[in-house]
């Protein structure tokens, strides 16, 4: 699916059609916002790695509970480290429960301990579903969770909106689940092969 103005306009979040302006009501913010390429692309308060100044955008909507996310991330960080230009947005979808939940809290709360891209890579790297204790013990290994903890709660209405406008995006644009891509202003499903990522990217790119 190609990623429009005339696309968002018509996709469904949750069961409402979007209408004229493409605005839905995020629950949690009583704010009226619009669902465009800009929001998806270049949310201020999702965390960036790869290149913050790459020529393409991709983006991936995770669950650190995920197996296909897992299986797929040493790939997707080798692609995006090769390819150099690459700027990869991270977005939080955590459906698969509580220690999803609280994954993407401290993970997010690690961002200003300057340790999100270790913190992440540490829970990638775990292979089973995780309880909450998992999670913790996982977390522990590269940062205090009382650190982390304090400063997800310090940034909480930051973080909290971040991991809200990320649901109400995923739902709009049609996830089913995880993971699920936008690369460049091209949506892509489920785990990606190598060259499907190779190729999307260099479709991107030429389309810029």
């Amino acid at each position: 699916m190609i990623l429009t103005r005339r696309n968002l306009i018509a996709t469904g979040a949750g069961g409402l059609l979007l209408g004229a302006g493409a605005v839905s009501l995020w629950p949690e913010t009583g704010q009226a916002q619009q669902l465009t390429i800009d929001a998806v692309l270049n949310d201020p308060d999702a965390p960036v790695q790869g290149n913050p100044d790459g020529d393409v955008t991709l983006v991936e909507y995770f669950d650190y509970q995920c197996p296909f996310c897992k299986r797929m991330h040493p790939m997707l960080k080798d692609v995006v480290a090769e390819d150099g230009k690459v700027r990869l947005v991270m977005k939080d979808w955590p459906i698969f429960g509580a220690a999803s939940i609280r994954a993407s809290q401290l993970t997010l709360g690690a961002v200003s301990l300057w340790a999100y891209e270790q913190v992440h890579d540490a829970l990638m790297a775990t292979e089973a579903r995780l309880s909450i204790k998992d999670v913790e013990a996982t977390i522990a290994e590269v940062v205090a969770v009382e650190k982390a903890e304090a400063a997800y709660h310090a940034n909480r209405d930051t973080w909290a909106g971040l991991l809200t406008r990320n649901d109400h995006q995923a739902v709009a644009l049609g996830f089913r689940g995880t993971p699920a891509f936008a690369i460049g202003t091209t949506l892509y499903t489920g785990a990606q092969k190598r060259k499907n990522l190779v190729d999307a990217i260099a479709k991107a790119r030429a389309e810029a």
